[in-house]
């Protein structure tokens, strides 16, 4: 499975609307509002490389609202436990 995370800009007054339509794209699993200097991160996860082409150009970019989008691969994963004690300030 390969994961790329997509930080994508909207029009600021769709952002909702934007949010949902790429959550209903196949091969998009989650998508969360966030704060900073980008507005929306997506995860989508696909078997092939050239299927990331597919979610990203051929479909989430054409999102009515979506300004732009910047796409980062995952190499690596940790798992949640991995993550926690990474996160650990010894507060157990």
């Amino acid at each position: 499975m390969i994961t790329a995370i997509v930080f994508v800009n909207a029009e600021t007054a769709r952002i909702p609307e934007v949010a949902e339509a790429i959550a209903a794209l196949e091969g998009v699993s989650e998508v969360y509002s966030v704060t900073g200097q980008i507005d929306l991160i997506a995860l989508v996860r696909v078997r092939r490389h050239e299927d990331i082409a597919s979610v990203v150009s051929d479909q989430l970019n054409k999102v009515p609202g979506v300004v732009d989008t910047e796409t980062h691969i995952a190499y690596r994963a940790y798992s949640r436990h991995d993550l926690e004690s990474a996160f650990s300030i010894g507060l157990d």
